[in-house]
């Protein structure tokens, strides 16, 4: 695809820092970059927008700033970044050539492709047509003569792998490896991206001296950082050529290079591809250690030992417990919306949204709100403690403008949310009395609440309504940053969660990506049912989410006010586990 071809949509913004900070805007929503320093900055932000170009299934256009400045770049699905004025990327090497026979009219060489040697000077007979084989899987060209004279058809040369690798292994330095998969801790060499550092290889003896190309866009100051951290994300790398036969650049092309160095997140491994440390900060061992001290045993025997002078480490279930609290105690800069949805009533969307926001609460602190997103009889208010007052979001909606202005307070929205004392998060309620026409809800209101809400709470948690064809539960998914489907073990409800899913990953990009990404909570809502039904609804969303976790039967989330303190301690414990897969998409 041309740089001139490649549609202004999405539009892409990246910004990095030198603290390792940045930001990448997909069509206004804003995806947050925390990195050790710049270059793992730039390697994130590439993903990110790398993840884009594959969920639109086409290459894309980005703004890229750093602090040498601003950069328009085409980033291809496959992870490869060349500036907006580069030629469009090279033909596949694999393409068939053909070879004219005598009195083919000459065609003009393709600026994109290498210049040819020169022709040899005309015979006195005829030449006839030969023939090129095709390539096969797993070798590479090697010609058989370089430089002017009679052009002999390339052969192929079987590349042998070692025992245990597969035939036809992309090779590097004469290495087999596998195909790149995508990893955050890479980087790239520049000596080895034509155009940046990389040295002039002389050519061979018997080759003319042929002009250096023109330098590309991409060797400026800037350009060259974005464009050497393009990793490919699925495909596999191209079969290197024998040493002795070096190919020519691609002029304009700036392929990904082979020479790939994995940083280590060890503080020992600061040594370049030289050998010698990029700093001398880096060279030494910092004298300040990172470590975890692990805190004894508190449950179980191991605790009751520990209590009585007998320390103990936990065990490996209790620490498997401690780090799911520490992700969800975490607090992420700026806010995070999670939506809870299924299109089925009754599915678990309520009891989810309000034992999630009580895990992130409880652990986390303050700063954490529920809001009842539903046009129809929202149930959010009535499972949930009421506060002093009967406001609902209705009320709400009319003080937007004032709650947003620079004179408004926290403590300002006391009047319309409902403060959970026992779990420490807030509820906005909606007005379930009141026919559906009675509380429409538009698309620009759903805006403004959330406006409010970012603005005072660090996580949002949407209940959601069983309508997705509603414009407030779409624009709802517009704003969502982590899904969460709800289910218990009736088929109905199972299937109505699938299809939203599938319906989720046919609506645009964005809404394939929050798909790809849900958390499934299937709760045993009906004690008579066995482990296997339970296992068999969690077996079949193991396709269709990343994570999936069970919630076993508890009497406590049947009626009433939900209370986490109420909870059994295996469905405590369960709820925690759901709360840390949500974590672990934030």
């Amino acid at each position: 695809m041309s740089t001139d071809t490649v549609p202004l949509w999405p539009h892409v913004q990246a910004v990095v820092r030198e603290d390792g900070t940045g930001e990448v805007v997909v069509d206004g929503t804003p995806y947050p970059v925390f990195a050790a320093g710049l270059e793992e900055a730039r390697v994130e932000v590439l993903r990110r927008v790398t993840l884009t170009a594959a969920q639109v299934g086409r290459a894309v256009r980005a703004t890229a700033e750093g602090p040498e400045g601003v950069w328009a770049l085409i980033v291809h699905p496959d992870g490869t970044v060349v500036p907006q004025e580069a030629a469009p990327r090279p033909a596949p090497a694999e393409a068939a050539v053909a070879v004219p026979s005598a009195g083919a009219p000459a065609q003009a060489p393709d600026p994109a492709l290498p210049l040819a040697p020169a022709p040899a000077p005309a015979q006195a007979h005829t030449p006839e047509p030969v023939a090129v084989a095709a390539p096969v899987p797993g070798t590479v060209p090697v010609p058989a003569q370089v430089g002017p004279g009679p052009t002999s058809p390339p052969t192929f040369v079987q590349t042998p792998a070692p025992d245990g690798m597969p035939d036809g292994m992309p090779v590097v330095d004469g290495v087999p490896r596998p195909a790149f998969l995508e990893d955050d801790r890479t980087e790239i060499d520049d000596a080895t991206v034509p155009g940046l550092a990389a040295p002039a290889t002389a050519a061979p003896a018997s080759a003319p001296a042929a002009p250096a190309p023109a330098a590309p866009a991409a060797a400026a100051p800037g350009v060259a950082d974005w464009v050497r951290h393009g990793v490919p994300a699925a495909q596999p790398a191209p079969a290197q050529p024998a040493p002795a036969q070096p190919a020519p650049a691609q002029p304009g092309y700036l392929p990904l290079a082979a020479t790939v160095l994995t940083v280590s997140e060890t503080p020992e491994a600061t040594e370049t591809t030289s050998g010698s440390p990029r700093t001398r900060r880096e060279a030494r061992q910092s004298f300040l250690q990172r470590e975890l001290v692990e805190e004894p045993a508190a449950r179980g025997v191991r605790g009751a030992l520990a209590r009585v002078g007998i320390r103990l480490g936990p065990s490996e279930a209790e620490r498997a417990e401690r780090d799911d609290e520490r992700s969800v105690s975490q607090h992420w800069p700026g806010p995070r919306t999670v939506a809870v949805v299924n299109g089925k009533g009754g599915a678990g969307k309520t009891p989810s949204t309000v034992l999630l926001a009580a895990v992130f609460a409880r652990y986390g602190g303050a700063g954490v709100v529920t809001w009842d997103n539903n046009q129809t009889r929202g149930t959010l208010g009535w499972r949930t403690e009421q506060g002093p007052h009967g406001s609902t979001l209705l009320d709400l909606l009319p003080q937007t403008d004032r709650l947003l202005g620079t004179s408004a307070q926290a403590a300002d929205l006391a009047r319309f949310v409902h403060h959970q004392t026992r779990d420490k998060f807030d509820v906005l309620r909606s007005k379930p009395m009141a026919l559906a026409h009675e509380q429409r809800v538009e698309p620009e209101d759903v805006d403004a609440i959330h406006s409010v809400l970012s603005k005072y709470y660090r996580m949002i948690f949407i209940d959601s309504g069983n309508d997705e064809s509603d414009p407030m539960w779409l624009r709802m998914i517009d704003l969502t940053d982590q899904l969460v489907v709800a289910t218990t073990t009736r088929d109905d409800h199972a299937e109505a969660g699938a299809l939203l899913l599938e319906a989720l990953a046919a609506r645009d990009g964005r809404s394939a990506y929050l798909a790809q990404q849900a958390v499934t909570v299937v709760s045993q809502a009906d004690p008579k049912a066995s482990p296997d039904d339970v296992r068999r609804v969690a077996d079949g969303y193991s396709s269709l989410a990343r994570d999936v976790v069970t919630i076993p039967f508890d009497p406590a989330m049947v009626d009433g006010h939900l209370r986490f303190g109420a909870l059994r301690p295996a469905t405590q414990r369960a709820w925690l586990g759901a709360g840390a897969a949500v974590a672990g998409g934030l």
